[in-house]
């Protein structure tokens, strides 16, 4: 248990929610993506599918922590986990978002051409994602890396002169 909180500098025992958390939610995708792959099989096949899947998750997400390590500037290497955890959480949250509001609006692919239906919902997606993203980070102790993030993001969008 050492040698793991010193790979990835964790100095408290309460940061160790950030590792959990991140290996119960690969977990978790995992067991989703083999529930769609093998929903018809038995289901040792299908747990030793999310094992697999698991593992494939994990090995995929250290390589990204070595690809951004040094592009993000973080304090700690366990601050990483928690923003790949705030942009799944955002990423999903910003879709169960949008819908309702679409709906509620009376914007549907029935009543309005397929076309502009999807530019308005990725529009609606791409505003709820922006405020989502630095609600996630405050409330995962990252506010100051997301809104650095957000800034650059609007700079980006050519918005920069509302900052």
């Amino acid at each position: 248990m050492e040698k793991f909180k010193q790979r990835w500098e964790i100095q408290k025992n309460w940061q160790l929610l950030f590792p959990i958390l991140g290996l119960l939610v690969t977990f978790y995708s995992a067991y989703r993506l083999s529930s769609r792959f093998a929903n018809e099989l038995h289901l040792s096949i299908q747990i030793v599918l999310t094992i697999v899947i698991s593992y494939l998750l994990i090995r995929f997400f250290l390589f990204l922590f070595t690809k951004v390590e040094k592009r993000w500037k973080v304090t700690y290497r366990w601050e990483m986990i928690a923003i790949f955890i705030v942009f799944a959480l955002t990423g999903s949250s910003s879709l169960f978002v949008g819908r309702p509001l679409m709906k509620w609006i009376g914007i549907t692919k029935e009543n309005l051409n397929i076309f502009v239906y999807w530019i308005l919902f990725i529009i609606i997606g791409l505003v709820f994602y922006q405020i989502l993203l630095v609600f996630f980070g405050w409330l995962f102790g990252q506010h100051k890396f997301f809104w650095e993030f957000e800034k650059k993001m609007i700079r980006r969008f050519g918005l920069g002169r509302f900052l």
